[in-house]
């Protein structure tokens, strides 16, 4: 016989159920969340490398390209979004709210091989793509025997 496990939706059912699901995280948060660099809460990156540059991808749906400011200062570059309140109408009510948008913050250190002053950013359904072109690479000459 095999043992098959299902997996309840988050504080599905009673009362018993809700402090369960609360403390089986609980541990996961000591073991991992402290040494693991990605969170629940953080947006997922893609960084891949070419011959002529990097490039990072962010999945960041519901933003608008006005949201987002990206700063590099020295080596850090800093990507961050912050998506205005939402405004609630008086004759309006929630009945249910699975999502909202909420603000990010990711920070990465970038080396000298990159070319900070031609980084390019473009925001396509829900993905930002930033392009970290690669500084030329100063070519050392061979040996040459001069007559």
């Amino acid at each position: 016989m095999a043992y098959v496990q299902f997996n309840r939706k988050p504080f599905e059912g009673t009362f018993s159920n809700l402090v369960d699901d609360l403390f089986s995280e609980f541990p996961a948060l000591l073991n991992n969340g402290f040494n693991n660099p990605v969170r629940k809460d953080a947006v997922p990156v893609n960084v891949k490398e070419t011959e002529k540059s990097y490039q990072l991808e962010l999945v960041a749906p519901g933003f608008e390209k006005a949201d987002f400011k990206i700063n590099l200062e020295q080596y850090l570059l800093t990507i961050s979004a912050e998506k205005p309140a939402e405004t609630k109408t008086e004759n309006e009510k929630q009945i249910r709210k699975e999502y909202s948008f909420r603000s990010f913050k990711r920070s990465f250190t970038l080396d000298g091989k990159i070319d900070a002053t031609n980084i390019d950013a473009s925001y396509i359904n829900g993905i930002l793509t930033l392009n970290l072109p690669k500084k030329e690479a100063v070519k050392v000459s061979t040996a040459i025997e001069i007559k």
